[in-house]
């Protein structure tokens, strides 16, 4: 999918209420510093200062909104960034622009970060001729999770599901409190109907085999060797997964790949956003 068209996956009443809940936490009482910059009309420019992959442009735009101010991109989203790149410029009040510079800046490269190591991963995946599915986890910062499910998006990778409606997930611990893997896995098939997939983690190879058995779509083998194979289902690969050793688990017999470093060791993008009084904005320094 086009990455510009995924905002459409964005609900506009969700996103309101999260920038909102982003303002107010950085200000929920008196801007002092407004006194200093005062209302008049302003201009910032918007540079990114290290390479990777641009993204969360409608969270960056649903904060200038909310503040009055308006937003115009030089890049489209899903850019691969070259620093120093100037990449959009905010026009409004100048205490507005001040008061939505942080929490735009923080979106924007958290989301920029986790867009820029999935593409690597799914890059990695592909170097290593495997066509399966590279895909995030639930491991997200609370709070936050929409940002980073978008990111991996952009990054080209899978979400995987977004919240524990999204699929029937049977972890270990499920297992010992169903008292058994087949018993896990009737429950989960009666509680998923129709509508929903069950999806087993497994232990050791005779539970994998046993939950295919018993009705599973899809096996999690976590931190398994990845020469395990099962034909007979759907097959996920979980568990210490980083992008050195990616291309080991890409056997023709795996078919997702999830990663939990994509969203939790995600190194940020480094932005910044420069009022400027004249007709050109000055470029800045790496430091």
């Amino acid at each position: 999918m086009d990455a510009e068209g995924l905002a459409l996956l964005l609900p506009p009443v969700t996103l309101a209420a999260l920038v909102d809940s982003w303002l107010r936490e950085d200000c929920p009482g008196l801007n002092y510093a407004a006194l200093v910059s005062g209302a008049g009309p302003s201009q910032a420019a918007l540079w990114a200062k290290s390479p990777g992959v641009l993204a969360g442009q409608p969270f960056f735009d649903a904060i200038f909104t909310q503040l009055n101010c308006q937003v115009s991109w030089f890049l489209p989203e899903g850019s691969k960034l070259v620093p120093v790149a100037r990449v959009a410029e905010v026009r409004g009040p100048a205490h507005c622009l001040l008061l939505g510079e942080r929490v735009a800046l923080n979106t924007l490269a958290r989301c920029s970060g986790i867009a820029s190591a999935a593409a690597a991963a799914v890059e990695a995946a592909r170097g290593a001729g495997w066509t399966g599915h590279v895909a995030g986890t639930r491991k997200t910062t609370p709070g936050f999770r929409l940002v980073e499910k978008y990111g991996l998006l952009v990054g080209g990778a899978a979400s995987h599901r977004y919240d524990l409606g999204g699929l029937v997930m049977v972890k270990d611990n499920h297992v010992v409190a169903a008292g058994g893997v087949e018993k896990a896995v009737r429950a989960a098939r009666q509680a998923a109907d129709f509508t929903l997939k069950v999806e087993v983690e497994c232990s050791s190879l005779q539970e994998a085999v046993q939950a295919a058995e018993a009705g599973a779509d899809l096996v999690l083998l976590d931190n398994f060797k990845p020469e395990a194979q099962f034909p007979s289902v759907a097959v996920e690969a979980s568990g210490g997964i980083t992008l050195d050793n990616l291309p080991q688990f890409c056997g023709p017999h795996i078919d997702v790949i999830s990663m939990g470093m994509l969203t939790q060791a995600a190194p940020a993008l480094d932005f910044s956003l420069k009022l400027f009084a004249k007709e050109v904005a000055p470029v800045p320094k790496i430091h």
